[in-house]
């Protein structure tokens, strides 16, 4: 693909639809805090502020950099130490979903306790519905899509303009600004594809799917590995074996490993990884401690292009 074809405007407002898939994740039980992001603003006829419940605190920082201080936002599920596929629904977690002005979450089954707790006719923003239909990679990890993200910012800005007409032009600035913050990333992620492409990683679970293709590396990691990372099950021995032997051969140039979802046999091909020097890149499905959305996907960036280098 041509170096321009890889940028993007981010800004851009219009709002880039398809119909969502349906995957089976399971719910496990685990409790989740919800981080309260900013304070309250202009007045809202449920509770008196603006407020927006994100079920991540990735969709719940993009939110931040619209709203700025005019509402408040929180996370039902926060931390990289928290996998966001394990989460109990708390009556105090329904009553902040149900009383928000905007509910902003990930789709495709990824988050499937906001589906239950969602009104008809309650205001939302779904991820996976906004990603590019010309992205040729479908993983419900929308997170890491750079251009998802920035879809999911101009519908909150869109969102909380009809909400709040007063601010409506400060959302649009501050999501125009998000984007262009994106675009340096993009930038960056040409760099890489621009000076690696085509080479080939390791993953213990597709996390960072989007990313991997933006950067026009290949993923080399066994399919019914990824897929029982997917569902929260371990690997066969034979694919464990495979994903031991890319590794030990050289045949893979980085291992992406996911903290959040780590067992006992993802520890083992990290130690692997580690032990014939192969670079382990981080990637969590959370922000890390003190980081914020484009802070995250810039140093996430980075850290993999340091890995090929």
């Amino acid at each position: 693909m041509p170096h321009n074809e890889n940028r993007f405007h981010y800004w851009d407002s219009r709002r880039c639809l398809m119909p969502a898939r349906v995957t089976g994740l399971a719910v496990a039980v685990a409790t989740a805090g919800t981080l309260a992001l900013s304070g309250c603003g202009q007045s809202h006829e449920r509770s008196g502020a603006l407020t927006v419940v994100a079920s991540t605190d990735a969709w719940a920082s993009v939110a931040q950099a619209v709203t700025g201080d005019h509402a408040k936002v929180s996370a039902l599920v926060s931390g990289a130490d928290t996998d966001p596929h394990s989460f109990e629904v708390t009556p105090a977690a329904a009553a902040q979903v149900q009383d928000a002005t905007l509910v902003v979450y990930n789709g495709d089954g990824y988050d499937p306790f906001i589906d239950k707790l969602l009104k008809d006719g309650e205001p939302r923003v779904n991820a996976y519905q906004l990603l590019p239909a010309d992205s040729a990679d479908k993983n419900e990890h929308v997170f890491y899509s750079l251009r998802t993200a920035q879809q999911v910012a101009n519908n909150v800005a869109d969102d909380l303009a009809k909400a709040d007409p007063g601010n409506a032009d400060s959302y649009h600035a501050n999501a125009k600004t998000f984007g262009q913050q994106l675009d340096s990333i993009a930038s960056l992620q040409e760099d890489v594809a621009t000076k690696y492409r085509g080479k080939a990683i390791l993953a213990t679970e597709p996390v960072a799917s989007h990313l991997v293709s933006r950067c026009g590396l290949v993923d080399r990691t066994p399919h019914a590995f990824a897929e029982a990372a997917e569902q929260g099950q371990d690997p066969s021995p034979a694919d464990v074996a495979t994903a031991l032997d890319l590794i030990s051969t050289k045949q893979v140039a980085a291992l992406l490993f996911n903290p959040q979802t780590a067992g006992s046999v993802t520890n083992r091909i990290k130690q692997a990884a580690e032990s014939h020097g192969v670079p382990v890149v981080t990637v969590t499905e959370t922000l890390p401690e003190g980081t914020d959305y484009v802070t995250w996907q810039r140093r996430t960036t980075e850290q993999l292009a340091a890995a090929l280098g």
